[in-house]
């Protein structure tokens, strides 16, 4: 049987992220996960999540000024004081807060040795403080036709990054949704990974709703890759198409509850 954990960084927006933390038990996931939480309180998350009993799995660092097209920093070769600064500030509210591991965004980069030098350095130094505290560092492609120019978007390349690290708390987060478009073959590509993957996301694909519909089918996958040995918990990381309470059909379909 599968077992979910809401994205809040899409779910249940509308509520503040302690509301939506117990908003999520209600609906029966069995773990959370967020992107940007740093408006909350460590505090504030913990006691949700002693209330609630969930986990939170993840985080990401903070990405930058968006509105000037950053999508992360650690790939950066003139902002490494800033993408340290971050990194150092996620790890501390994750360690306070609970939360299982940080996601390090990469950015926007050219591509060159330059950008790829400094996010393997960012990774390093971010894995030095995370295992201190016992958390995994986590990289994840992300597909070029959403955030275009962003320095990881292939498999290829974060097992390249994994293996040359060799850092035991680096993992891979394999969003379906990205690597489908990317690359598919999701099946044969999960189950040779599993060693290296830190968690899975889901959403569909091409429109990254609710995950009942489009090109990947989801209960096929998820019990394809669970007979293969993976134990962990999925991440629902999707756009819903009106409301959040309103989509939830699909966490039934495939979980098989």
């Amino acid at each position: 049987m599968t077992r979910f954990s809401a994205n809040l960084g899409f779910l249940f927006t509308e509520m503040d992220l302690p509301q939506a933390i117990r908003a999520a038990k209600s609906a029966a996931f069995d773990a959370v996960e967020c992107h940007f939480p740093y408006d909350t309180l460590p505090a504030q998350m913990k006691e949700a999540l002693a209330e609630t009993g969930l986990r939170m799995l993840g985080l990401n660092t903070w990405p930058g000024d968006r509105s000037a097209g950053d999508f992360g920093l650690a790939a950066l070769p003139d902002r490494v004081a800033e993408a340290r600064s971050e990194i150092a500030r996620a790890v501390d509210y994750a360690a306070a807060a609970g939360v299982e591991a940080v996601h390090v965004m990469a950015g926007r980069t050219d591509g060159g040795q330059a950008a790829e030098d400094c996010f393997r350095a960012n990774l390093n130094h971010a894995c030095d403080l995370a295992e201190a505290e016992g958390i995994t560092v986590l990289i994840e492609p992300i597909n070029t036709r959403d955030v275009d120019g962003y320095h990881l978007s292939t498999i290829p390349h974060a097992e390249r990054i994994i293996d040359a690290l060799a850092r035991p708390n680096l993992k891979i987060m394999f969003d379906c949704y990205h690597m489908q478009i990317m690359q598919g073959d999701l099946a044969k590509t999960l189950e040779r990974l599993l060693p290296k993957i830190g968690h899975i996301q889901i959403a569909a694909v091409p429109d990254r709703a609710e995950p009942d519909h489009g090109e990947i089918d989801y209960r096929w996958l998820l019990q394809r890759i669970a007979d293969c040995g993976y134990d962990g918990l999925v991440g629902a990381e999707y756009q819903p198409e009106t409301t959040t309470k309103a989509g939830l059909g699909w966490m039934k379909h495939l979980s098989g509850r």
